[in-house]
């Protein structure tokens, strides 16, 4: 009984650990404020409203229930153990192992337990350093994406996009809807290298192209983040197509500055302003949000604008094409030999073992 008695011991103060790291005190109470609210009587006057906090429910459900259920099922072994009832022992090893099991399966959750790693994500794909290859390259990334995203059943819709001058595109941003999709695709913020024979140029020569991937918690709940009215300059435009080609004959385009931050969203899709206005504001909250994360900061108001002459330098993976095939993420040092099925969208190792240095950073 000793040694079970030991191991029950070893995964209370595992599971403790876990559910302090994941703020589930904080999530329970959450949780219970918002079933309070769905209890009101009004509560479905409001039906866009009451739906928003059933999904939050339902979530926080996810999260918190499966730990409250390993704690009790613990402290039940444990008072058995006390018992000293030997004939107990076999179903008591069973149950052990099974919870030592379980527990190892719910670790995976503590990679993404960052404060908004359930969100939605927005993603944006910019051309850097490189001309048309980089163009191109930036469109190999978007497919690449894509490509996951539909494998993983991700909903995914193109927010805006500006092709390039010859060939793939400027810079592309898309919302993407999941379970827990800002939590794994925070691994593909930063810059990626692509090393090539260049199918530019007439010479055929090694060329190195760059592209910046943002990716942000979609914050899409004004409450979620709160700007000050006072902070924000608005300007209206005409929606530009292609070479300047009008395709609005109002002033639908929208672009939002945040003063303090310099931070600045232009939306110019073929959607009325209102609809481009609140697509902007909601990328805007997504920005100032990540900005908090990295610049670890508590209020919008503590925050510096971004640094973006360092960008360009903070590489985080190279895709080698030629004279070797190699992609090599830089921070995990987790590499693969097929960069094909890579940019085929078989991003799940890189997303993995990044998760893994993060947690181990974190520690």
């Amino acid at each position: 009984m000793q040694d079970q008695a030991k191991k029950i011991k070893q995964l209370l103060k595992s599971v403790s650990e876990a559910t302090d790291k994941l703020k589930i005190d904080d999530l329970n109470n959450r949780l219970a404020e918002l079933k309070n609210q769905s209890q009101k009587s009004d509560f479905w006057e409001d039906s866009e409203h009451a739906q928003t906090v059933m999904r939050q429910i339902s979530k926080l459900e996810n999260q918190t229930k499966p730990w409250v259920e390993i704690n009790n099922q613990l402290h039940e072994v444990s008072d058995l153990i006390d018992l000293n009832d030997t004939k107990l022992e076999k179903e008591l090893n069973e149950q052990i192992s099974q919870l030592e099991t379980k527990f190892e399966q719910l670790k995976d959750l503590l990679k993404l337990s960052g404060p908004y790693d359930s969100s939605n994500a927005i993603i944006s794909i910019y051309a850097g350093a490189g001309g048309t290859d980089a163009q191109d390259w930036a469109q190999m990334l978007e497919r690449m994406y894509l490509r996951y995203f539909e494998k993983n059943n991700y909903k995914t819709s193109i927010v805006d996009r500006s092709s390039g001058d010859e060939a793939g595109i400027k810079s592309v941003t898309m919302e993407v809807k999941g379970d827990y999709v800002y939590g794994k695709l925070k691994s593909e913020h930063g810059v990626h290298r692509l090393v090539r024979l260049s199918p530019f140029n007439s010479d055929n020569l090694r060329q190195t192209s760059f592209a910046k991937v943002d990716v942000l918690p979609e914050i899409d709940q004004p409450k979620d983040l709160e700007i000050d009215e006072k902070d924000l300059k608005i300007d209206t435009f005409r929606s530009g197509g292609h070479g300047g080609q009008s395709v609005n004959t109002t002033d639908s385009a929208v672009r939002i500055t945040h003063l303090p931050t310099g931070i600045n969203v232009s939306i110019q899709n073929e959607r009325s302003q209102l609809q481009n206005r609140e697509t902007a504001m909601t990328i805007l909250r997504s920005k100032l949000a990540a900005l908090k994360i990295e610049q670890h900061q508590e209020k919008i108001d503590q925050l510096k604008g971004p640094n973006q002459s360092a960008e360009w330098g903070n590489q985080i993976r190279n895709y080698v094409l030629h004279p070797y095939k190699q992609v090599k993420d830089l921070r995990s040092k987790y590499e693969s030999s097929d960069p094909d099925s890579v940019l085929d969208g078989e991003l799940e190792k890189f997303i993995e073992s990044y998760l893994e240095y993060s947690l181990s950073t974190d520690n």
